[in-house]
């Protein structure tokens, strides 16, 4: 349970090679008294730790973090850190150095074994130019292969083992020692000579780890494009002249100057000039966005057009962009239900393949003869199966083999990559998933709840009509806007801007009060003004039903109708009408051809809820709710078994998101931070809604083909490995296949097209 110490960090995490010590690190983690929760991430190296800054420290984790044999910093507060940014490079840098020295040593091994190797195993009268010298050179062109290229996985796997932790290293340590140590024992027994083919498989093995430092750092290229779109400077005025500045320096308040063709510094409110903006970046919008004096801007889009000044609003970690790489990291950081399962059998993987690796020695050693014989069937059709070498040996390359095809690795990047590319493409795209259980739920949503003001509609309604039952049009616009002076609410905004166009001259109300989901009251000159709906005028015992057929009328034509009473008199009918988005229509249409069903919700009058909802093609209609009603309309649909997504502007639909299995928030410009939602539309359009399920159903997609693949290859792989069917050197370039292609697979996720057919149809 969260209390007012509970803290969250994030720390990076080095040395960790596969699943088994993500495992580790996570079981020590929490095991720590004071630590609520903590998950790690394989393929990002970070540990996410959530714990009660009263009981322990950030010190203290990264102090056990070490203590069980990793390598662990603190990162920023702004998760940016400079280390951050370059560590992929780094990595695949190194792996690359370690790559090409193992190549060029077991290049020429490789053509020394060939003749061998064509003349069938290991064959004696082959070993040019004779056994001694054979295997003294494999001994001696193995060695810097195993101990100087491929020191970091045996100093791995000798943490791993002291920590009481085997991982992947372990096995290949193990195999690639087995194997070198024949090498030795060559000069005085039967046993074949194995130390070139160890120096193949730390090769291949290391080959392996380049691929895949290679494909993890393209996973997470969206945090890095995120990074590199701030601007380096920004053009201030300082009195009265315009002066240059590192971003870094600059300060709220402060006024910018952005001619065209250059980057927004820094989020902030135009102050002078008109322009138009690409915002693609934060959107994935491709049309550039009108800005004049008052509007906001979004710090790293573009300006196409004039020259604007605009004042800072946002800087550092506050800023838009900011908040996006925050989210993207969060979401990267979290895990999918899925991966449970997974994460359960990497804890014990290690282990078991090192019981059946013992296992096969022992059943080799005792049976030789019944095992030789099915390698005598297999001879025809397998070129590197040799039943003719000796027990011993038989029983070694058997071994070595279960040792290098067992791939934890696999399973530990099936999900975390899937997930790292999908929620970068979701930035790329406006579409911002706060956590990654939101993927895997999207994909089983049947029913759209959809809130009508600002998600169906632009939120932004108009008065269309005044139906004045005694007096004039204007007397009782007069009334209605002045008792709307003090609301926030859309409706009441668009009253008093009609009033106000109209040159009226308005009172100030006394004693205003918000009666939610009725209307409002105020006091004006001494009068008692209400303006809402029926129910607002039935509990305060005044007779609406002299407006009834106008009010009818209205509400068919889909506008909201407002009845306007003094003290206990009707007098007449305001209505307004908000205008639905562009794009409406077309993704709710999509969105049934997907196979959801769309439910509107409303504090809205029936009448005007379905005409509404006529207009966008949905035919279930959930009119007449009251805000706190929402959640129990969603809590209906699931208790009739349906999984339900709410869409709403994230704040008088809060519980109701929370309620949902999935929420998805609408978000504006710069209004990000919704913390009720697990996905947030940043486009604020419903297209970026299609878009969302879209990219949950690829996304999940390619997570259950790695696990599947990953699964299925070590089930088929390790029992072949037993009975002595795989070379340890095709085992171990089957293993390093294995892991770069689930990683290279969650790559793939690029070319999956996730916009809307609405969004096509405009480009």
């Amino acid at each position: 349970m969260e209390t007012r110490n509970t803290k969250t960090v994030t720390i990076n995490v080095k040395d960790m090679t596969c699943a088994a010590c993500s495992s580790k690190v996570e079981r020590a983690l929490q095991r720590l008294n004071g630590v609520q929760h903590a998950t790690v991430n394989l393929a990002t190296g970070k540990a996410t730790v959530v714990f009660d800054e009263s009981l322990i420290s950030p010190g203290d984790l990264e102090k056990k973090i070490t203590a069980v044999g990793y390598t662990a910093s603190l990162e920023v507060s702004d998760g940016r850190s400079a280390d951050a940014k370059n560590d992929d490079k780094q990595k695949v840098i190194i792996a690359a150095r370690r790559m090409w020295v193992s190549w060029a040593l077991t290049t020429p091994i490789i053509l020394w074994m060939l003749p061998a190797m064509f003349a069938g195993g290991h064959n004696m009268d082959v070993m040019w130019p004779s056994k001694s010298v054979y295997g003294l050179g494999m001994l001696i062109l193995s060695s810097p292969v195993l101990f100087y290229a491929g020191r970091h996985t045996y100093l791995s796997a000798y943490k791993a083992t002291i920590n009481l932790s085997p991982n992947m290293d372990t096995l290949i340590a193990l195999g690639t020692l087995a194997a070198w140590a024949t090498g030795i024992t060559t000069f005085f027994s039967h046993i074949e000579n194995y130390a070139g083919v160890a120096a193949m498989i730390m090769a291949f093995h290391l080959t392996g780890r380049y691929l895949e430092a290679k494909a993890k750092g393209r996973a997470s290229e969206a945090i890095k494009r995120l990074l590199q779109l701030e601007a380096k400077t920004a053009t201030i005025m300082v009195d009265g002249n315009e002066v240059q500045v590192a971003l870094q320096s600059l300060k709220l308040g402060d006024i910018m100057v952005i001619r065209p063709g250059e980057k927004v510094p820094t989020d902030g409110q135009v102050v002078k000039g008109a322009t138009s903006i690409d915002e693609s970046m934060a959107t994935g919008e491709s049309m550039p966005v009108r800005k004049s004096m008052g509007d906001e801007v979004i710090g790293a889009t573009v300006n196409q057009e004039g020259m604007i000044h605009a004042e800072a609003t946002r800087i550092g970690k506050d800023t838009f962009l900011s908040q996006v790489i925050k989210l993207v990291e969060d979401a990267q950081g979290t895990k999918v239900p899925i991966q449970e399962f997974a994460d359960k059998v990497t804890a014990v993987f290690v282990p078991i393949v090192l019981v059946i690796a013992l296992g096969t020695l022992a059943l080799w050693l005792l049976f030789p003869a019944q095992f030789t014989s099915i390698l005598h069937i297999a001879k025809p059709y397998i070129p590197w199966v040799n039943p003719h070498l000796s027990p011993v040996t038989l029983a070694i390359v058997a071994t070595v083999a279960v040792l290098v095809i067992a791939c934890p690795c696999a399973l530990g990047l099936a999900t975390p990559t899937a997930l790292m590319v999908g929620s970068g493409i979701g930035a790329e795209n406006g579409i911002l998933i706060r956590r990654g259980a939101a993927i895997q739920m999207l994909q089983y949503v049947n029913v759209i709840v959809f809130d009508k003001t600002g998600t169906i509609t632009k939120g932004k309604p108009d008065l269309t009509d005044i139906v004045a039952l005694s007096g004039t049009e204007d007397e009782l616009l007069r009334l209605a806007a002045s008792a709307e002076l003090g609301s926030e609410h859309p409706l009441g905004r668009s009253i008093v801007k009609a009033a106000k166009e109209r040159g009226l001259e308005l009172i100030e109300a006394e004693n205003f009060a918000s009666i939610t989901g009725r209307g409002i009251s105020a006091t004006i000159a001494s009068r008692k003004v209400f303006v809402g709906s029926r129910k607002l005028l039935s509990e305060n015992n005044i007779d609406p039903s002299s407006a009834e057929q106008d009010t009818a009328r209205l509400e068919g034509e889909g506008k909201t109708a407002m009845f306007v009473a003094v003290d206990d008199r009707l007098l007449g009918v305001v209505a307004v009408a908000d205008t639905l988005k562009d794009d409406s229509r077309a993704a709710i249409e999509e969105l049934k051809h997907m196979g959801l069903v769309p439910v509107m919700i409303t504090g809205d009058n029936r009448r005007t809820a379905e005409a509404i909802a006529r207009s966008v093609g949905i035919e279930h209609v959930l009119a007449e709710v009251l805000p706190e009603g929402k959640v129990d309309e969603v809590k209906r649909l699931q208790a009739n078994g349906k999984k339900v997504a709410m869409v709403g502007d994230g704040i008088n639909d809060a519980p109701a998101l929370t309620q949902a299995d999935v929420g998805i928030a609408i978000g504006t410009g710069t209004d990000i931070a919704i913390e009720a939602a697990d996905v947030t539309l940043v486009r604020g359009n419903l297209s970026a809604a299609v878009s969302a399920i879209k990219l949950s159903r690829a996304t999940f997609k390619k997570i259950r083909q790695n696990l599947f693949w990953a699964f299925f290859y070590n089930v088929v792989a390790i029992p072949l490995a037993v009975v002595g069917l795989l070379h340890p050197v095709i085992a171990e370039v089957a293993m390093a296949i294995s892991s770069v292609s689930v990683v290279t697979n969650a790559n793939l996720l690029r070319r999956v097209n996730i916009r809307s057919e609405y969004e096509r149809g405009r480009s």
